[in-house]
């Protein structure tokens, strides 16, 4: 098995700290005037354009919505998941992944069809731009 860092000219698919959002001043630029909004019952994806090589992620899962650690962390991972996967077609871009309603029992499961749609949602209106 061929591992694929080996193959030639693969991109990179890690998540590394350059990709996420630190500190509140990154957080509040895209809050308070985001390009692009996409969004359902359950959570919602606030995206601004940045002038990087590469995408940013911020997430946030409070205690009111997820109110187990292990549900909480779950979503986040599924979010850095389904970012790290579209990481590459999302370059340029500042997300910030906010759960907005109280996640269902499941333990975070049902969040990765429904991040996966809204980020490909957000890709199709980023190119009709």
């Amino acid at each position: 098995m061929v591992h694929r860092s080996a193959l030639p000219d693969s991109p990179s698919l890690s998540f590394t700290r350059d990709q996420r959002l630190l500190g509140g001043d990154q957080f509040r630029a895209v809050f308070d005037a985001p390009d692009f909004r996409v969004s359902d019952r359950y959570i919602l994806i606030l995206a601004r354009r940045n002038n990087l090589p590469q995408a940013r992620l911020g997430l946030v899962v409070g205690r009111r919505r997820a109110r187990r650690a292990v549900d909480r962390g779950a979503i986040k991972r599924r979010a850095r998941e389904q970012f790290r996967l579209r990481q590459h077609a999302l370059a340029g871009l500042d997300l910030i992944v906010l759960l907005r309603a109280p996640c269902p029992p499941d333990g975070g499961r049902s969040a990765t069809p429904l991040l996966a749609s809204l980020l490909d949602k957000l890709l199709a209106k980023r190119q009709q731009d």
